[in-house]
């Protein structure tokens, strides 16, 4: 898979490791940036990830911030973006397999490397199911982005 990683300076410290992580399971990446610890805007990254998502120039984003929360409010704001914010393996991998989540936001101010580790093996590992009952969901939702609610 191509995966899109983009951190602000909250999310700095972590992003060297997911890149790592990301790159030793045979993923392609991109870094979006930040490429230091200088103040940078969350919405600003989470655009870039989301505009990958959407050009399809990335099948899977993962974006870090200093809680996860601001930069996964940001993304879901872009039409075909979802994303979670995930600090638990389960809420990573249930979250592609029962609601086809595309973007995972990490808090690097929350959680440690080696959880990070986890929870993005867990993320990268999942797939969407094929159960009716998930799809129905999914459906559910694309319908609401699609009539503006």
């Amino acid at each position: 898979m191509r995966i899109a990683i983009a951190s602000d300076h909250g999310g700095f410290p972590l992003k060297d490791l997911v890149i790592k992580v990301v790159e030793g399971m045979g993923h392609e990446t991109t870094d979006l940036g930040t490429f230091d610890t200088t103040p940078v805007d969350y919405p600003d990254i989470a655009q870039k990830a989301g505009q990958m998502l959407q050009s399809g120039r990335a099948d899977r984003a993962i974006i870090l911030c200093g809680s996860g929360v601001g930069a996964c409010i940001a993304a879901n704001k872009m039409k075909g973006v979802y994303a979670g914010v995930c600090h638990d393996t389960y809420s990573a991998h249930q979250g592609v397999e029962h609601d086809n989540m595309n973007a995972l936001c990490l808090g690097a101010r929350i959680i440690g490397p080696e959880l990070a580790r986890e929870i993005v093996c867990a993320y990268l590992g999942a797939e969407f199911s094929i159960e009716e009952r998930h799809r129905r969901r999914v459906a559910k939702i694309i319908q609401m982005e699609t009539n503006g609610l």
